[in-house]
């Protein structure tokens, strides 16, 4: 029997939420050295339902890490998950959270833990996280990757990335890469 990676959220009699999908975990350094450095997270085969994509700093992000996004990369063409230009999460602190939180026309939110906050959806929008659904292109790796520009040489920090999921066919998988 295979095993998987992923696990259902669990409450606080350790029960678990089975209503949000499965949540796939990977934790990356970004050590780019004065480039666009392209992460890869996952691997998509099958068709899932995104549910939330996030990312929570674990070691400090290096001073000049800017045009942060997420894309899907099918080895042929690059799709944007979020804005390609990207957002600035240079010297981003440790418990900062960056969300997929609009379309895909959007830049995804970088919400510094500098200082205690709140955020929420706006007027237009009815969740915080963004859902969408990827289709793995057939027969070619499909990969969800993260992507940043850094003029250091090189730089540091480490992101934690969340990919809460549902799979929309039989064969549907996420795996870590």
């Amino acid at each position: 029997m295979p095993t998987l990676a992923d696990s259902f959220w669990r409450d606080a009699n350790v029960v678990p939420i089975t209503e949000d999908g499965l949540t796939s975990r990977v934790s990356k350094t970004t050590d780019g050295s004065n480039e666009t450095d392209v992460i890869p997270l996952w691997r998509i085969t099958g068709n899932i339902e995104v549910r939330a994509l996030y990312g929570v700093v674990t070691t400090v992000l290096g001073s000049n890490q800017t045009a942060a996004y997420w894309r899907l990369n099918d080895q042929t063409a690059q799709v944007n998950i979020t804005l390609n230009t990207g957002t600035t999460v240079s010297s981003a602190a440790v418990g900062s959270l960056l969300v997929k939180k609009g379309l895909a026309a959007a830049a995804l939110t970088l919400s510094t833990s500098a200082a205690g906050r709140i955020t929420e959806p706006t007027t237009l929008e009815t969740l915080y996280h963004s859902p969408f659904v990827i289709v793995a292109k057939n027969g070619a790796n499909t990969d969800i990757e993260y992507v940043y520009t850094t003029t250091t040489e090189p730089t540091s920090g480490v992101i934690e990335f969340f990919l809460r999921w549902l799979p929309l066919s039989s064969d549907a998988a996420v795996t870590a890469q």
